[in-house]
């Protein structure tokens, strides 16, 4: 049976690969090691393939300004407080309830703010849970409304 020529060599036994002596050894084959050249002769693969290398990108809001929630599950709150019926969260140093996990006993719970998963959660086990921030939708609306500047005179007026 006859076999087709190979098209490209293997270099077996070469110890070069067809890059001849010293000049094949370093970097100097790939134009530099890298990232180099960027600015000069890979300027095209630069542009081409990382069109957002340069210039500032968004931006990191001072840690001053963000709020970091602490937040704790209902599987987690037997745990925390064994044998307690009622927990104040916020008193615990807890902002917020999320509603991962399972829960066993009736709890009343005080919290800032809550899933409604968790709200959920609780009151299917006869618990209850006290909202001390909560907002109701008029709240949002009105809020929304001042931050854009508009109040009840200014939408009369207009």
């Amino acid at each position: 049976m006859e076999v087709a020529k190979q098209k490209t060599k293997k270099f077996r036994g070469s110890a070069t690969h067809g890059r001849g002596k010293k000049g094949g050894r370093g970097a100097g084959l790939r134009g530099g090691r890298g990232n180099a050249g960027l600015l000069k002769h890979k300027w095209m693969h630069m542009i081409k393939y990382m069109p957002n290398h340069f210039g500032r990108h968004g931006f990191k809001r001072p840690q001053s300004i963000v709020k970091k929630v602490k937040t704790v599950n209902v599987g987690q709150l037997e745990a925390l407080f064994p044998g307690k019926n009622a927990v104040d969260l916020e008193k615990e140093g807890f902002d917020k309830l999320l509603g991962g996990g399972s829960l066993n006993s009736k709890l009343k719970i005080k919290v800032g703010s809550a899933s409604e998963k968790a709200i959920k959660k609780v009151e299917a086990k006869g618990g209850e849970v006290i909202l001390l921030h909560e907002k109701t939708k008029e709240d949002v609306d009105v809020d929304s409304k001042e931050e854009k500047g508009l109040n009840e005179e200014t939408l009369k007026n207009s």
